[in-house]
């Protein structure tokens, strides 16, 4: 049982006692006491849901929102070149030991390939598509 759940039964036997006590004259005037502290009490985890799913709503649009320029790094993008030259080197030469020239074809365009969706996961903007942040959301007509 939570803490709150058994602070709100104590209010509930306070105002039964009361209601003892004092009688059935009184009883709408206690009623209506105990229900305002439940509508508080209500009220208090609703907006703290509302202000907990308002966050996380927050930081998942600014995840989204990010340019790529913050989630990827000259240096990521760098490495990634340097790493896909350096593996087109014994690339191309199984490929070209294998099945010759069109094995050292296909190979280089796998490695173009391989670049080119990188490159467009980086800067969707380069091949003239809109970024995620600017296409319209579910509130918008």
């Amino acid at each position: 049982m939570d803490a709150r759940d058994t602070e709100l039964k104590k209010e509930l036997n306070a105002t039964l006692q009361a209601r003892r006590e004092l009688g059935e004259e009184y009883e709408s005037a206690l009623v209506d006491s105990f229900l305002e502290k439940v509508d508080q009490r209500i009220d208090g985890a609703v907006e703290r849901r509302v202000r907990r799913q308002y966050a996380e709503q927050q930081m998942v649009s600014a995840r989204d929102g990010r340019s790529a320029g913050a989630t990827d790094s000259w240096g990521e993008r760098f490495g990634f070149g340097i790493v896909s030259l350096v593996l087109a080197v014994p690339l191309s030469a199984i490929g070209a030991g294998v099945a010759h020239l069109p094995g050292l074809i296909v190979t280089w365009m796998g490695i173009v390939g391989i670049n080119v969706v990188q490159a467009a996961r980086i800067n969707p903007a380069l091949f003239g598509r809109r970024p995620k942040s600017a296409r319209g959301g579910d509130w918008e007509d």
